[in-house]
């Protein structure tokens, strides 16, 4: 065989033939075969938010916390703009990390960006824990973090809520000599709850300083102008904070994914050691650097969502007496109680009839919950009236 060396094992094996690697007639199987990790076993794979009924048709999709005002018009034209397919994207992404600073008052070469900020959620985990440590987090909070616990092989601890929102003081109880990472999602996704400055910086001051603080605040644009927990702050002062933030929220590029992270040199360093190199593609970066600079979108989208989430909830308090309850939010979506005669298994069915798909969480212990995404004034009237016909109807 030309290329190939004989040792002898072909006298062995009649199955192969002339050429290499072809094979002739069934090959015995073994009972051996590669096996993974144990802990990616206990992974449970992230469910997406839904985009059709049961039986295939379209809906809606009111469930994965889109823009529904879409994305400006710069980044839509760079979207559009004509590009080398064959051409590798900047791996540094330089010009966006040098946008994303100029737009926060950070400094670039404390940036790093990646696939969303989901990379850069589980590249911390993956830095900074392993197999023997505790990666800590909220009860009800982002289904990512415990995803990214296990993937690294550390154990994942929840930490018992405070009506579903974090607890500072139930979390700083948790913490243990094995503890390496603190997850905290603010907002919060997927209850919408809020931690205010004084309780955030609270937290991390009762952290050890070889903690690593991931203060992830995707839905932190939807907040009012005067609302600010000091994150940022507190990762340009602090060596253990790193603060994630996206640009598939407020800034509607969730087809792009591109997300950014800020923090001491040493964090950024050791994600930049193990990101993908070509991680945020040309579009994605050329999107993102023409929406962090478009201010009047982002008030545009903010006061949007505030009007309509207000709305929406005082619908929802209006069913009061039938068990229903719009849990505060801050972010771009309110999750609804169902504690009375309907459940959110109903009210899901019900919506999905109207033509739109929700969030259903059973798999975060929220089987009674139904999480919303704020859509447009008619999209956000139709799901109050659906609901508000069904537990009508159970009276």
């Amino acid at each position: 065989m030309s290329g190939f060396k004989n040792n002898g094992s072909l006298t062995a094996r009649p199955e192969l033939v002339e050429g290499p690697f072809f094979l002739k007639g069934p090959v015995a199987m073994t009972d051996t075969h590669p096996n993974p990790k144990p802990w990616i076993a206990d992974i449970h794979a992230y469910v997406p938010g839904k985009s059709s009924a049961a039986d295939g048709q379209p809906l809606v999709k009111l469930s994965a916390n889109e823009n529904p005002l879409g994305c400006c018009d710069a980044a839509r034209a760079a979207l559009d703009e004509q590009r080398d397919p064959a051409a590798y994207p900047d791996p540094d992404a330089r010009v966006l990390r040098e946008a994303i600073a100029n737009r926060h008052s950070l400094d670039a070469a404390r940036i790093v960006c990646g696939t969303g900020s989901d990379e850069l959620l589980n590249l911390a985990a993956q830095g900074f824990a392993g197999v023997g440590d505790e990666v800590l987090f909220s009860r009800y909070s982002f289904a990512v973090y415990d995803i990214a616990a296990r993937r690294c092989g550390a154990t994942p601890v929840e930490v018992a809520d405070a009506d579903y929102g974090a607890d500072v003081d139930a979390m700083l109880a948790a913490v243990s000599p094995a503890t390496k990472v603190v997850f905290l999602a603010n907002p919060n996704n997927p209850t919408g709850s809020y931690l205010a400055r004084p309780e955030v910086e609270r937290l991390h001051a009762g952290l050890p300083s070889d903690v690593l603080f991931v203060l992830d605040q995707a839905y932190a644009e939807y907040l009012a102008q005067d609302e600010d927990d000091g994150g940022l702050e507190l990762a340009a002062a602090h060596r253990n904070v790193l603060v994630t933030r996206t640009f598939s929220k407020i800034h509607g590029l969730a087809g792009e994914r591109v997300g950014w992270a800020t923090g001491a040199p040493g964090l950024i360093d050791t994600l930049n050691r193990i990101r993908g190199p070509f991680n945020v593609t040309q579009s994605g970066q050329a999107a993102a650097t023409a929406a962090i600079d478009d201010a009047d979108f982002v008030e545009r989208s903010r006061a949007h969502n505030a009007a309509e989430r207000a709305r929406f909830a005082e619908r929802i308090g209006a069913l009061g007496n039938y068990g229903l309850r719009a849990l505060p939010s801050e972010a771009n979506f309110v999750m609804v109680l169902f504690e009375g005669a309907v459940s959110a298994a109903d009210a899901l069915e019900a919506i999905a009839g109207a033509g739109y798909a929700v969030r259903h969480l059973p798999g975060q212990g929220l089987p009674h919950a139904l999480r919303i995404t704020i859509g447009t004034a008619e999209q956000m009237d139709t799901i109050a009236d659906t609901i508000a016909a069904l537990v009508g109807s159970k009276a």
